[in-house]
């Protein structure tokens, strides 16, 4: 095409344990006598996250970085402003996003496009699905897709299929399933791709599909790998729940022709597939409300015939009284389950169809959104379905998830009624509501979504997490649920060196596959808790989103990617960013980009800087609370605000050593701790674990000191001594001073002039061998000391410049390595991670953080044996 020919493109897919890594390599040359422009198109599925990318010029790799979003936009709006050109990622399709690079190349010249991206697999209907977009829009000699699977359950079916198979291409398709693995290839000749003989167009231009399902001979599985784990649940064989369904219809005027006809046919089918067990009711919402009924009705088939002839008379006018609607279907719940006109063991679900938004009665998204929550209580399921592109989608969304549901655009095509069945079908055999799977909370932290209101039949519910202990190799989990006759109650247990037998085909699998899944499923998870979250909560859902983003290296909503590629002997640089839902609007200088709803676009750019200077991983940038903190081992967290990042390092030395954190002269304050070690040295280790075993804050101002241990806190006035112990719940308020003692969990103390300090303690399990109880220190309003404080906390209270420059791979391949200038010192920092145990002193928060190695060298003011005193006072 146009000289450019791609002679070669593969899709290799490695499955393993449902999470897929999906590489698509592509090799074009240049046939022309002059330079040409090469594009790489592929779609991929929306809920992929894009890892790598990189192109190989003559023999030259140009890799892509994964960096945060708000750098690259910055970079976006300096290009346009050039009037330079821009590529888009945008979505293409209800399944899809586009991405698209383009790269110049001389004549005779070849290029080499390497996409790699990753997914779980999601359970629908009985079989996991991985969907292929297949579109090379050329005839390709060298055209394959090849999927290997790996599931350590055995593998019962296989099936793969094409939207543009044909009775010749049918037979290149090759398929083999035995045990654990399965093999898919398609492979076509030059001649088959042909839309007809000499034809040079090519058939290949559809979907490609791969659908299989594992044995399950218990209802779940449990793996664990190098201190991650995964627990896959999807029992089978249960007896339905009788479900409670009220169906709230949209039927205001925009609803009229096309639309309110495609929603009657499909009310018509589902109301075919209703079980004579289930009760159901219609309500209708325009500017009135309207009911079928006035409570929920049997399914018996006299009144199925009658609720046909009700849904074939629906018309459509008036306005949309949203709320009303709504309200009317939960008040209708309400009075069933109060009067048990329905099994006490049943499912309970509403679902909501509307086009438009709300203009009746109560318009206000965000008090209707108030008064659903308000009403439904947790009771019920709700499933927001947003017909056409005029719905207001974010608002479905945030409904629906606070109701333990979800939203869902139903597309205004030819089939939008069998998209509305389809959903329907979805969510229309419960098994099981109320399901929690409980692990042990003292040997598993980071969890994701653990508890379920429904689990329904041909789906799976996915848990992942990490062990306390990397080292620990054994699991114990409680499962629970309610079924139809009876609960479901029982433990189940896994080890690694099960899960290590189970896999011993090494070559299936991808490295380090299920910390991969437990990141994307947390992402996942963190992003959907972010839409409904607000102020605060959402701000750290966005921090910690981002960082494991940039941790492990997706391209998400919050993350971009750039690729540093060759043109026309000037460096330039593509940002692909991931599409979000509604609508982004901002300027640029001399040009406005908006960003629309089911447009989706992302950016893919072209850039002339030299080089970068701007820290690349701003991942602290969403944390609402400046402040630095010591904890742990003993790590030291400092907050720059003005780099909406975070410096950190650690202090090690022997148990017993006071150190110096706060001294404000002006103030009266001082901060000191005391270091303690482990019970038992362990011999192995070169450097033994420390931590503050008690905190001294004073006040010479106020004649106060406050001492602290994990056992007692005491506070002093003058002569008169007061102790209190960790089990207390206290509030003292006295001349200058605030003090609250949270039971088992932290202090609070605030002084005359603002300053604030949280003391977090943490508790380990008594009998352990190894550790001891420890505090965290936490320094909030630090605006209120002096420019004279010092400390190896204070002299932070004042602002500090850094700049972050080289960013390159470190020894560790999670935590790359860069250099960093600061107090005119030139050091070599690492990307790490720290905890904020403010909120949560059990697990804490991961906070992103450049690590200064070497006791801070080069970043503390002298050395930190300077900071050493001889009492705590």
């Amino acid at each position: 095409v146009n000289g450019i020919e791609i002679y070669s493109m593969k899709i290799d897919s490695k499955v393993t344990s449902r999470f897929a890594h999906n590489v698509i390599t592509s090799r074009a040359v240049n046939r022309g006598n002059v330079s040409k422009e090469v594009f790489f198109d592929v779609e991929l599925p929306k809920t992929a996250f894009i890892t790598n990318f990189s192109m190989t010029i003559d023999g030259v790799t140009y890799p892509g970085t994964i960096k945060e979003k708000e750098a690259a936009k910055k970079q976006y709006e300096k290009a346009v402003s050039r009037g330079q050109t821009a590529g888009l990622v945008k979505a293409s399709g209800r399944k899809t996003e586009k991405f698209t690079v383009s790269v110049n190349i001389k004549a005779a010249s070849k290029v080499t496009f390497e996409l790699t991206y990753e997914e779980l697999l999601k359970r629908r209907f009985g079989k996991y699905e991985m969907f292929i977009k297949v579109k090379p829009k050329q005839l390709v000699k060298d055209f394959e897709i090849e999927v290997d699977i790996f599931e350590p359950q055995g593998i019962t079916e296989l099936e793969a299929e094409g939207t543009f198979i044909t009775n010749e291409l049918q037979n290149t398709i090759k398929k083999t399933f035995s045990g654990k693995k399965g093999h898919i290839s398609f492979k076509p000749a030059l001649d088959q791709q042909r839309t007809c003989a000499n034809c040079s167009q090519s058939v290949l231009d559809g979907d490609f599909t791969v659908r299989y399902d594992v044995k399950r001979t218990t209802p779940d599985n449990l793996q664990i790998v190098n201190g991650y784990f995964v627990h896959f649940f999807a029992p089978t064989n249960l007896p339905k729940l009788s479900k409670n369904i009220i169906f709230v219809l949209d039927t205001s005027g925009s609803m009229y022709g096309r639309e309110m006809e495609q929603t009657k046919e499909a009310m018509l089918k589902i109301l075919d597939d209703i079980k004579e067990d289930d009760f159901f009711n219609f309500v209708l919402f325009e500017s009135g409300i309207s009911t079928w009924k006035e409570t929920l009705i049997k399914a018996t088939p006299e009144n199925l015939d009658e609720a046909r002839k009700f849904v074939r008379h629906i018309s459509a006018e008036g306005g949309t009284n949203l709320h009303g609607g709504l309200m009317r279907g939960i008040d209708i719940l309400n009075a069933a389950h109060e009067e048990n006109l329905v099994p006490r063991r049943s499912a309970s679900i509403i679902i909501m169809l509307t086009d438009g938004q709300p203009n009746v009665g109560v318009s206000d998204t965000q008090e209707i959104e108030k008064a659903v929550k308000k009403a439904i209580n947790g009771r019920y399921t709700l499933y927001n379905l947003g017909f056409g592109s005029a719905v207001d989608y974010g608002f479905l969304e945030r409904m629906a998830l606070e109701n333990k549901g979800l939203a869902r655009r139903i597309y205004p095509d030819s089939d939008a009624a069998l998209q509305l069945q389809g959903f329907y079908d979805e969510v229309s055999n419960p098994m099981l509501i109320d399901v929690e799977l409980n692990y042990p909370e003292n040997e598993i932290s980071d969890l994701t979504t653990n508890s379920f209101k429904h689990f329904y039949d041909g789906s799976e519910i996915v848990v992942a997490g990490r062990f306390v202990d990397s080292n620990q190799n054994h699991l114990s989990v409680d499962v629970r649920g309610e079924g139809a006759d009876h609960a479901l109650s029982y433990t189940t247990q896994q080890d690694a060196e099960q899960t290590a037998q189970a896999f011993q085909e090494q070559q299936y699998i991808f490295g380090e596959y299920i910390e991969r899944l437990w990141a994307y499923l947390t992402i996942e998870q963190l992003l959907e808790k972010r839409i409904t979250a607000t102020g605060e909560e959402k701000e750290n859902l966005t921090a910690q989103a981002l960082a494991l983003s940039l941790l492990y290296k997706f391209v998400t909503p919050l993350t971009s990617m750039v690729v540093t590629k060759p043109e026309e002997n000037d460096n330039e640089e593509g940002i692909a960013d991931k599409p979000t839902e509604g609508i982004d609007i901002f300027t640029i200088p001399g040009t406005c980009v908006v960003y629309a709803k089911l447009l989706l676009i992302v950016k893919l750019i072209s850039i002339k800087p030299s080089f970068i200077t701007s820290p690349m991983y701003h991942t602290y940038a969403s944390q609402p609370t400046w402040y630095t903190s010591v904890d742990g081992d003993p790590h030291f967290i400092i907050s720059v605000p003005q780099k909406k990042d975070a410096i950190c390092f650690n202090i090690n030395e022997n148990p017993g050593m006071i150190l110096n954190l706060i001294n404000d002269p002006v103030t009266g304050i001082t901060v000191n701790g005391e270091l303690i070690g482990d019970k038992k040295a362990n011999s192995d280790a070169k450097i033994q674990n420390s931590y503050f075993g008690k905190l001294g804050i004073a006040n010479k101002h106020l004649d106060f000191k406050l001492t602290v241990t994990p056992e007692t806190i005491t506070i002093q006035n003058g002569d008169e001594k007061t102790t209190f112990t960790w089990l207390d719940s206290v509030t003292l308020q006295q001349a200058g001073l605030t003090l609250i003692i949270n039971r088992k969990k932290n202090l609070v103390l605030s002084m005359g002039s603002g300053a604030s300090f949280v003391v977090v303690l943490h508790q380990v399990w008594k009998k352990h061998p190894l550790h001891r109880d420890f505090l965290g220190l936490y320094t909030l309003k630090s605006d209120k000391f002096s420019e004279q404080t010092h400390g190896l906390l204070g002299q932070f209270f004042r602002p500090i410049d850094f700049t972050i420059l080289e960013i390159h791979p470190g020894s560790d391949p999670k935590k790359p390595d860069a250099t960093m200038f600061v107090k005119n010192n030139e050091l070599t920092v690492t990307r790490g991670w720290q905890k904020d145990y403010r909120r949560d002193p059990k697990h804490g928060v991961d906070i992103p953080c450049w690590f200064v190695h070497d006791n801070g060298a080069g970043l503390i003011d002298g050395v930190h044996t300077d900071y050493i005193v001889s009492s705590l006072f």
